[in-house]
């Protein structure tokens, strides 16, 4: 039997352990899971590329669990009554090679790559930043912000997005949080003088929000927006003036910034950092910038969570997804049974 979980089942597991207990758990399984790198198959993801979008598979495992994602990413679909992003998630059983759990992770996805960010901030921010700017107020919006509120003492977001109804969205879905919420009229009112900056567009095209001198020193960037080829959010000068840490270089180097200027310029993989391998933030004057594409290793880290949380509640349907025979090798005799 495999446990199926749906979007309401997902709903009720945030609802049982609260959001912000659900983000430390899964920023505790990602540093774990990235401190053991090696331990890892890993591989980019591979994507199909259609004029509309992109569709890809992303798989990882060690020698426990397989994972893999359905994901999309089609940035006209709102303007359908879509989403930008929706994502199915399996995780099985390497002994066996039997599936445990299918669910929903176009929420998942969302909390993790909000997780992920903040999990590069523990290494990459200043430890008292207080002030956050978000570009971008789209789906993902909320969930990188109330998870690096989670983590860091904010005092103020500021926010700005192109589209006036998408920044109404967010103020109503944030109000009442304890930090000031500041609507802007351009990228540079917002970026200017914010510790944390972060950069979520969805516009597949070239993109340079802001340069060098928009920005104070000792800010912290994560830039998501830029996730498939031809799709940036900064330019190369910006890229060349900054540490940039990514996750998996094979994957980063084709969709994410860095895809513009080459591997000379990464700094480390985000691995390397949990590791100590090499030091994250140097001094409080530095910038840094974590070039955030998504990677197969985040998805297995909340897969693995959410399997464990879903059996302890009892969220979730079993399913028979997978036949059961008395004779293994007699699967024809399953029609005539």
């Amino acid at each position: 039997m495999i446990k199926i979980l749906s979007v309401t089942d997902v709903r009720k597991l945030i609802q049982i352990i609260g959001l912000k207990n659900f983000f430390k758990q899964i920023i505790s399984a990602l540093e774990q899971d990235f401190g053991r790198w090696n331990k890892f198959i890993l591989a980019p993801r591979y994507g199909m590329y259609f004029p509309d979008g992109v569709i890809e598979l992303m798989p990882c495992a060690d020698q426990q669990l397989y994972t893999f994602k359905y994901v999309n990413g089609y940035p006209g679909n709102p303007l359908k009554g879509k989403l930008t992003v929706v994502a199915l998630g399996l995780l099985s059983d390497v002994d066996n090679g039997y599936p445990l759990m299918i669910t929903e992770m176009t929420l998942l996805t969302a909390f993790r790559t909000a997780a992920t960010g903040v999990l590069a901030a523990k290494y990459l921010a200043r430890e008292d930043a207080k002030s956050l700017a978000i570009i971008g107020t789209g789906a993902q919006a909320e969930f990188q912000v109330l998870a690096f509120a989670a983590f860091f003492q904010l005092e103020e977001v500021r926010f700005f997005d192109t589209d006036p109804q998408a920044m109404v969205k967010f103020s109503r879905n944030l109000a009442g949080q304890k930090f000031r919420l500041i609507p802007c009229s351009n990228i540079i009112d917002a970026v200017r003088d914010a510790d944390i900056v972060i950069t979520a567009t969805a516009a597949k095209k070239r993109q340079s929000l802001f340069e060098i001198e928009d920005i104070s020193p000792g800010t912290y960037i994560h830039a998501i927006g830029g996730d498939s080829p031809g799709k940036t959010e900064l330019s190369v000068e910006f890229l060349n003036q900054v540490k940039v840490v990514v996750e998996f270089k094979p994957q980063s180097l084709v969709e994410g910034e860095v895809q513009q200027c080459g591997a000379d310029l990464i700094y480390a993989e985000l691995w390397e950092l949990v590791c100590n391998n090499k030091p994250g933030r140097q001094d409080d004057r530095e910038i840094t910038l974590f070039d955030s594409v998504g990677f197969a290793l985040e998805d297995y880290s909340i897969l693995r969570v959410v399997y464990e949380l879903a059996k302890q509640h009892r969220l979730g349907t079993e399913s028979a997804l997978i036949p059961e025979l008395n004779d293994p090798k007699d699967l024809f005799g399953l029609l005539s049974s």
